[in-house]
């Protein structure tokens, strides 16, 4: 029964920038929760850096370069290797070898009419010049997902279609060849809402310039905080606010812990009488009491770079065995052991 069946995670990022806030928030945070939770047997936390050059093969010192800077990120939130395999993409060849077979399962219109897939490709403007690579990338993560028999997948909404590609892929290869060497998976989805930028735009990130980042000293978040957009029509202290147009508000809905005390400041700002600057100086407060530790943390870490590359090594080569044992299963149903 599935159910008896080793309940394992896959997780990652892509390491295209430094983690902010928004990784926190919308996955950091709740990957420690998991791994400390003693639900799961296996937790895989991988650094996409092959599904990364999808979009920046012309610049791949960017991808090299912030390898280290989300294995950072990584450990000074609280992710431990002794309890979550954190490993390289690129180092698990056998991943590449896998999403080389899927490919064959997978038509051109399926790619296309997955609703992610065309929204990344409208927001990077690729248009008919998309890479190869980037259109095929559900295949790639249907890959990454199987190769480690990985049946929980936390994601927010708007990667549920990667989660049903690959189930489509699961489903097709266990009923055509009769066999169950594949598991579908199942989405854990997010509890929080994608936090904005700091300038109130929906997207955070380095090349809009408007993100808090897990590395910022704390002058540099006050001041970032400081400069948040608010409600532009609520001019005077005594004028009504809007809530719900107030980027330090969704941020404060994100890391203040006393959500009580915070409704009743919500209802004082609605009605006029609370200034601005108050808000904002009460979520100073609070990230500067959230971030602190894991800056500390993090400097810690980056003393001994080394260690972090070796811990990333052998991360990489406890995890190429498993990956290695799902593609022979593979090329036996596909009959290609010769």
């Amino acid at each position: 029964m599935e159910n008896m069946k080793p309940k394992i995670i896959l997780t990652g990022d892509r390491p295209t920038g430094k983690l902010h806030v928004g990784h926190y928030v919308g996955s950091l945070k709740r990957r420690v929760e998991l791994q400390n939770s003693g639900e799961f047997d296996k937790i895989f936390i991988m650094i996409a850096d092959a599904q990364a050059l999808t979009d920046n093969a012309d610049n791949p010192a960017k991808i090299r370069d912030n390898i280290m800077e989300v294995a950072l990120d990584y450990l000074s939130v609280g992710l431990d290797p002794a309890k979550s395999n954190i490993f390289i993409q690129s180092h698990v060849a056998e991943l590449t070898e896998l999403t080389f077979y899927y490919m064959n399962l997978v038509t051109v219109s399926r790619l296309q009419r997955n609703p992610t897939v065309k929204a990344e490709i409208q927001m990077r403007n690729f248009e008919a010049s998309i890479p190869v690579g980037f259109f095929t990338y559900p295949i790639s993560q249907a890959a990454d997902i199987t190769a480690f028999q990985a049946n929980v997948i936390p994601v927010g909404e708007d990667q549920l279609p990667m989660i049903e590609q690959t189930n489509e892929i699961v489903r097709h290869i266990n009923r055509h060849f009769n066999t169950d060497i594949l598991r579908e998976c199942k989405p854990l989805l997010s509890k929080v809402t994608r936090l904005p930028g700091i300038d109130g735009q929906e997207k955070m990130g380095k090349s809009l310039n408007n993100a808090i980042y897990l590395k910022d000293s704390s002058e540099i978040i006050k001041e970032k905080i400081m400069n948040m957009f608010t409600d532009p029509n609520h001019l005077r202290v005594e004028d009504p606010g809007n809530v719900e147009v107030n980027t330090v508000f969704k941020y404060l809905d994100a890391f203040d812990p006393d959500l009580q005390e915070l409704q009743e400041w919500k209802e004082h700002y609605k009605k006029g009488g609370l200034g601005d600057m108050k808000v904002k100086r009460r979520l100073n407060d609070i990230m500067q009491q959230t971030l602190e530790p894991i800056r500390e943390r993090r400097l810690m870490f980056e003393k001994d770079k080394a260690e972090v590359l070796n811990m990333l090594k052998k991360g990489s080569e406890s995890a190429r065995p498993i990956a290695a044992e799902t593609l022979n299963k593979l090329k036996e149903v596909f009959t290609l052991i010769y």
